[in-house]
């Protein structure tokens, strides 16, 4: 695992060494450079595979080419055998090794070979050629921006695990105020854009060929290409089929040289994990799990079943306490992400973070089971919605008039706000309803929303969603599929795997995601929606498919969600903080919403009439990143928001 960095082009090279300072987190143990004439390559690096002999960049034997990367290879060892038979020369064990050798034999089809997470930069010294290149479901990030020398002759490109980092090579850098409006209306700025002007990251699945200043974007994997339902499948034949592609997959990301554990939510994904990782590992495994100290935050504990499992599989467990700590927990959420981004499940994710580098170098999570096998309540909403679309329209007008009067309670399972969203969305296209439960502007507001810096740039008071071009696009019929297609693309790189990234990295932590494995999604892809919400059951499938590998207990429990208290902290330890940060002159200064929309929402919230929890962490949010930005950086973003 590392940090990667670098500049394709001419450059005079004195970026590279304050961009590389600006990832020593991802890679604390050492530093590489690799600098010829139009290319420069760094990386920071975290030991894990091949401690001893692993350091980057990497070369072949001749020099000719040479790679750093941030991630793992899963099948580097198999990859490897194979090279060594072939007469290839191989200096270490690591799986970054094994790349150069195999893009030696085989071009850019040795990047299709691979079967891990990875952000890739390779220099092919012969040709001229480098080549960006991330991963299929965009577990690691990769951002780069294209410039122009002042004569406007050449072009080079810079790249950076991290946005702060690339903004090291980049001092006239820009706002995008689009960015600000998408990030508001999403809790994150959709890929392939950002918060900066023409900084971009690489798509899931995509690559980048550089070469003689010519940039192309060629893409190597779409999720949708693996979609083959097999109708015929009986659920036993499905669940043995799944379950075995399943278990290869968890086994292959146990390769680790150094210690590894497990983030042990209590819920079915984690679990199963577990229930894996017990069966191959000689040594208890190391689980983290985290919990709340309030009485009121314990719908969102998940404690007693991490607890439960901890001792049915005989773990070495730990815990801690999230306790709201307004003046540092946040502050270094919010620094650690490096960009505007409001999924309050961040703040956890950091803290079992911490907690877990204490003993481990690699940790496993399972994110991504919901997306796969059908885990959010939305996917079910949807179905439902199909069949209340059968009611003649305006009796659904009605009932979303009639919704309004519903209140919201903001703990972990909030059926009255599900409800809410349902009834007032149901006389909509489903491809809207769908854009809407995953958005946050509020439809109760109905004032002007945007700011002066903002309001003359969207029509309708929002930009556009990805949810509304990739539900259409993705071949199924059934709602339910589509709603889980726009999640595989959009909100799992763009939302969790992003979170994942950051909040383990700024801990020096390497975070492991087998549900994101892209044999496992061809997998679950072969099974169709109505099958894996069996029953009408979240991840009905999915629990057929553990019997006799989990409990009962685990297998019949509620969806959990990883999920803060966010709502009660923002009326109580935290209203002292929000009120401060979105003061009447501090929104007004900035122009990207309307005052008295922020003090519809914060009254709205106070007296307990919506959930406006989310729209209210989003803005405070992005008001800690303008005041954590450097000295200069907010006058030049405010210039550029009213150009």
């Amino acid at each position: 695992m590392c940090g990667i960095c670098g500049v394709i082009g001419q450059d005079d090279g004195a970026a590279l060494q304050p961009m590389l300072q600006r990832l020593i987190h991802r890679g604390p143990d050492e530093e590489g450079i690799y600098r010829q004439t139009g290319i420069a390559l760094g990386a920071r690096r975290l030991r894990v595979i091949d401690p001893a002999g692993g350091q980057q960049p990497v070369r072949n034997e001749r020099g000719t080419v040479w790679a750093v990367m941030n991630g793992e290879i899963y099948n580097y060892r198999e990859l490897r055998e194979q090279l060594l038979s072939k007469g290839h020369r191989l200096a270490t064990r690591s799986d970054t090794e094994v790349l150069v050798h195999l893009y030696e034999d085989e071009g850019f089809e040795a990047f299709r070979r691979l079967r891990g997470m990875f952000a890739v930069a390779l220099w092919d010294h012969e040709r001229r050629v480098a080549w960006l290149v991330r991963d299929r479901l965009g577990i690691k990030p990769l951002y780069y921006a294209i410039r122009q020398d002042e004569a406007g002759r050449g072009t080079s490109v810079v790249f950076s695990s991290e946005i702060p980092s690339l903004l090291e090579a980049l001092p006239d850098w820009r706002l995008r105020p689009e960015g600000v409006a998408e990030y508001l209306m999403h809790l994150y700025v959709p890929g392939p854009s950002t918060m900066i002007a023409g900084v971009h990251q690489l798509r899931p699945g995509e690559a980048m060929n550089i070469s003689d200043g010519r940039v192309e974007l060629v893409g190597y994997y779409r999720p949708d290409e693996t979609l083959y339902h097999h109708d015929q499948w009986t659920i036993k034949e499905a669940s043995r089929e799944v379950l075995h592609t399943f278990e290869e997959t968890v086994k292959s990301h146990l390769v680790s040289d150094v210690p590894l554990g497990l983030f042990l939510s209590g819920g079915i994904d984690s679990a199963s994990l577990l229930a894996i990782m017990a069966k191959e590992h000689r040594e208890p495994v190391k689980t983290f799990s985290i919990g709340y100290e309030h009485p009121s935050d314990q719908s969102f504990s998940e404690l007693d079943s991490a607890r439960w499992l901890a001792n049915h599989f005989k773990t070495v467990h730990s815990e801690t306490i999230l306790r709201p700590d307004a003046v540092t927990l946040i502050g270094k959420v919010v620094e650690g992400m490096g960009e505007p981004f409001a999924d309050s499940s961040a703040i956890p994710t950091y803290l079992v973070s911490e907690v877990a580098r204490q003993t481990v170098t690699v940790a496993l999570s399972g994110i991504g089971g919901d997306e796969l096998f059908g885990g959010y309540p939305r996917y079910l909403g949807l179905r439902t919605a199909a069949q209340y679309q059968r009611i003649p329209r305006v009796l659904r007008e009605r009932m979303a008039q009639w919704s309004s009067r519903l209140g919201e309670h903001g703990n972990a399972r909030d059926q009255a706000a599900r409800l809410k969203r349902f009834l007032g969305n149901g006389h909509l296209a489903l491809p809207e309803q769908y854009r809407r439960w995953t958005t946050f502007i509020p439809a109760e507001w109905e004032g002007s929303l945007w700011g002066d810096r903002l309001e003359a740039m969207f029509v309708n008071d929002r930009p556009l969603a990805p949810a509304e071009i990739l539900f259409d696009q993705w071949p199924s019929s059934d709602p339910a599929d589509c709603a889980m297609g726009v999640d595989i693309q959009s909100y799992l790189p763009d939302d969790l795997l992003r979170m994942a990234d950051r909040m383990s990295m700024v801990h020096s932590l390497e975070l492991r995601v087998p549900f994101c494995d892209h044999h496992l999604l061809a997998a679950a892809l072969q099974i169709p929606a109505r099958v894996r919400l069996t029953g009408w059951q979240l991840k009905g499938f999915m629990r057929r498919m553990l019997r006799g590998l989990l409990p009962d207990r685990i297998l019949r429990a509620p969806k959990q969600g990883f999920m803060v208290p966010m709502a009660r902290w923002l009326r109580e330890d935290l209203r002292e903080m929000a009120h401060d940060l979105l003061a009447d002159d501090v929104i007004k200064d900035r122009g990207y919403v309307k005052p008295a929309y922020v003090r519809w929402l914060l009254e709205t919230h106070e007296r307990g009439h919506r959930n406006c929890s989310d729209q209210l962490y989003a803005l405070m949010v992005l008001e800690l990143w303008h005041r954590g930005l450097r000295a200069g950086s907010s006058e030049r973003m405010a210039v550029v928001a009213t150009s």
